[in-house]
């Protein structure tokens, strides 16, 4: 049985996949010639391009892909009807397939007639290489992403007062020098102080760029977007789709919502994508859920029970996976990376994931990491019995928290065995207020402007965080607070109570370890390393109580088998390493009631607490093997030795190895 699957209600994940056997194979390979009608399919007489097979492939069909780059938007006519007779888009034997929602364009001229400032309108004069370029309509037939903006219809929850609206009202079309994307300025002037950057006319059928170092662009492959996706049905609900080892990439998505990726389920259910690539799509990596909350769902009619697996979703400019009302997800052996860079954190749907309504799901084995502005994973309303464990969450880059669990009220969610490390917080520096003297000494309270936490919840009761490594956050470990009026209707808003933190370990965190809004809430079996002073809060009723742990098991019973640490603990985010340093000695800062404080100075003597029920495992899926167990993630703690902690190299209990 594979534990690590095991949901909070004790149920294992459903598990839906067979073993294939597809009654025909199609083959694919843009580098043959002939024309259309002598084309059968055939690895003899293989399809040009992809959507010749998609219109000819029916339920247990196999697309073998050769590789090469297919700029098309593929658009599946059928899906398959069960999960033995799927349809499946595969890289022929492992071959670099790529579909690219952009074309190849030379036919640049010396960019003319425009001022860089109101001295000169001439660019070249000034020394200064800046292009034009004309787009041919018949790339852009149907669909011309420089003509629209980036924000999409749904505007209702835009703060139009807290953020700057330049990169909403950008255009969504993007130019790429040697698979690199230029830089959209909003005023042609602009690229006369800055390199590699591009400029759209107002109608949106010209350009202008200038590249790195004012280089010539006839020297380099430039490639400018011209369709929306790369993979997308266009018809709703098409289900029992495979996607395997196809790079999708230079997608002009838009900001949801709608939810509209560069690889796209359209509302059906049943897909795997695997294996995959996504970079640089502009809005959305992949969507998996119903694509925005506008469109009726048919009765009875299934939303989710998607794979992703094994993909690299790189570069997403808002959101990395997006998915409303998807329920019963396998997310695992991912790598979701850079995603942000719109910086559209306050379109309220940026996030490295970010689900709605997201129910019996499994999200593990997956790393997070450089996610700017945005949430690394943000479950969004009336989430139950889920489980996320294994995961890395690193390198949160401006962040105000890694993950955001939103107005979840009913069912328990788990939180278990992950590591968290380096959230920055996103706060103005400049307005956190100067302490003159002592007076900040009688502060009970920071004064709300700094932020970065590893898990945020709001409005969210019955949250279960257990044996986790959450580390070098600029704020909290957690932070909590009610919610009176979501949800929506007649339903109860989130209290924010039955928070449970059990065995994890907390390190280095700014501010404090735990924040929690009432006492109504547990924890046990924790370990505080190197924390600074009142690190464990209550914030309500005023005042707050800032404790530490000795008072915190006096005044409210909890953490009796807590412990502190004073060790290191070092971890490199791009190799994926860990490493346990013991310390020689105490710190000055700690000498003084050591009476009541006894810090663990080497990882191997932490004691031993008591194993957690919903929890039987460490990070690499080792049973723990009795009652009691280490906090934190890992079955054993010793200094010096190297934890390679890149769970996607875990064996899955198939046997699968990423």
């Amino acid at each position: 049985m594979d534990i690590t699957s095991i949901l909070p209600e004790g149920t294992s994940f459903a598990f839906w996949e067979q073993e294939q056997r597809y009654e025909q194979e199609l083959h694919v390979d843009c580098n043959q010639g002939g024309a259309p009608g002598d084309r059968d399919g055939s690895i003899q007489k293989p399809f040009q391009t992809i959507n010749e097979a998609a219109a000819a492939a029916v339920p247990g069909t196999r697309v073998w892909i050769h590789g090469g780059v297919y700029r098309e938007c593929v658009h599946p006519a059928m899906g398959g009807t069960g999960p033995d007779r799927m349809i499946c888009y595969e890289a022929w034997q492992k071959e670099p397939v790529c579909i690219k929602a952009s074309v190849e364009v030379k036919n640049f001229i010396p960019s003319q007639g425009w001022r860089l400032n109101h001295f000169s309108s001439d660019a070249l004069s000034e020394g200064i290489s800046i292009w034009e370029l004309k787009l041919n309509p018949e790339d852009f037939k149907g669909y011309n992403p420089f003509c629209a903006v980036n924000i999409l219809h749904d505007r209702l929850f835009l703060e139009y007062d807290k953020t700057d609206m330049t990169t909403y009202l950008n255009r969504r079309g993007m130019i790429f020098s040697d698979g690199k994307p230029l830089v959209q300025v909003p005023l042609y002037q602009q690229m006369g102080t800055q390199e590699n950057t591009y400029w759209v006319e107002a109608n949106g059928q010209t350009v202008h760029f200038r590249l790195r170092g004012d280089d010539d662009p006839g020297k380099h492959l430039i490639e400018v977007t011209c369709r929306e996706q790369c993979f997308a049905p266009e018809i709703p609900f098409l289900s029992y789709i495979k996607v395997k080892g196809i790079t999708c990439a230079h997608a002009a998505t838009g900001a949801p919502v709608p939810q509209r990726g560069s690889i796209s389920c359209y509302r059906g259910h049943h897909w795997i994508i695997e294996d995959c690539e996504v970079d640089w799509a502009n809005g959305v990596g992949i969507d998996i859920g119903n694509e925005c909350w506008h469109h009726c769902v048919p009765e009875d009619q299934i939303i989710g029970n998607t794979i992703i697996r094994g993909c690299r979703i790189k570069n997403a400019g808002v959101c990395g996976i997006a998915g409303l009302f998807a329920q019963d997800l396998l997310i695992e052996d991912n790598l979701i990376e850079g995603t942000g860079w719109q910086r559209m954190e306050l379109s309220w749907e940026a996030g490295g994931m970010k689900i709605h309504n997201c129910r019996n799901s499994l999200i593990r084995r997956n790393i997070f990491t450089k996610t700017f502005r945005a949430d690394h994973l943000w479950l969004d309303c009336s989430n139950e019995n889920n489980r996320i464990t294994q995961n890395l969450f690193l390198d949160g880059i401006e962040q105000r928290e890694a993950v955001f669990i939103e107005c979840t009220r009913d069912g328990v969610n788990l939180i278990d065995n992950n590591i968290f490390w380096n959230v920055e917080g996103r706060f103005d520096a400049g307005s956190v207020p100067q302490e003159t003297g002592s007076s900040g000494w009688y502060k009970m309270e920071e004064d709300g402007i700094v932020n970065g936490y590893a898990i945020y919840a709001e409005g969210t009761d019955h949250l279960y965080i257990a044996n986790n490594l959450i580390a070098k956050c600029r704020s909290a470990g957690y932070f909590a607070k009610p919610v009176a009026f979501r949800m929506h209707g007649n339903l109860r808003g989130g209290t924010s109570r039955d928070a449970r933190f059990m065995n994890n370990i907390f390190y280095e965190c700014g501010e404090a370890a735990i924040k929690m809004p009432t006492e109504k809430n547990q924890a046990e079996g924790n370990l505080y390393v190197s924390m600074n002073g009142g690190y464990l809060r209550i914030l309500y009723p005023a005042p707050p109580c800032c404790l530490d742990l000795p008072a915190w098991q006096e005044f409210y019973g909890f953490d009796k088998e807590g412990q502190e640490g004073v060790f290191q603990i070092d971890l490199d985010t791009e190799q994926y390493t860990l490493e346990f340093r013991s310390a020689d000695q105490y710190p000055w800062d700690t000498m003084r009631g050591r009476e009541r404080h006894h810090y663990v100075m080497k990882p191997e003597d932490i004691k031993t607490v008591k194993k957690d029920l919903l929890v039987s495992s460490d990070f690499f899926g080792t049973l723990h093997g009795n009652d009691y167990c280490k906090p934190g993630p890992f079955k054993e703690l010793v200094s010096g030795r190297i934890y390679h902690i890149d769970p996607r190299k875990l064996v899955s209990q198939e046997g699968r190895q990423s």
